[in-house]
């Protein structure tokens, strides 16, 4: 049974850092695409970054030069590194996985979540 378990959400103020992470079990992680996906209040998911097996990275224009993704294939584990942080990156964010994808930013390409973590930037 794939289980997808995200920690390091918090509150901060703008200009700040949080690291998130994500533990996977229940599959073969290391084969796996990974992302991290985010929604605000009244918003629709979005796709915040995303890395291949292969360790290719793909990010959200929103996102670029302030997120680094990253994953440990030893430790099962997926994280996100957040820098810069500014109040409109409010929001709940999700881990996922999926075997593969055609746009990595959508969500209709993920058949695994997590049960997300918030993050709080006040100004």
């Amino acid at each position: 049974q794939v289980q997808l378990v995200e920690s390091g959400g918090g509150s901060v103020q703008a200009g700040g850092s949080l690291k998130l992470s994500c533990v996977a079990s229940g599959y073969t992680y290391s084969s796996y695409w990974m992302a991290w996906f985010r929604q605000a209040p009244g918003k629709e998911r979005e796709g915040v970054a995303t890395i291949s097996a292969g360790f290719r990275r793909y990010y959200a224009d929103s996102v670029t030069g302030r997120f680094t993704i990253s994953r440990d294939n030893a430790k099962n584990t997926l994280y996100l590194q957040m820098n810069s942080l500014r109040p409109e990156d409010t929001a709940v964010y999700y881990c996922a996985a999926d075997r593969s994808h055609n746009s990595w930013y959508l969500v209709s390409e993920y058949g695994y979540w997590g049960q997300g973590t918030q993050v709080t930037v006040s100004s």
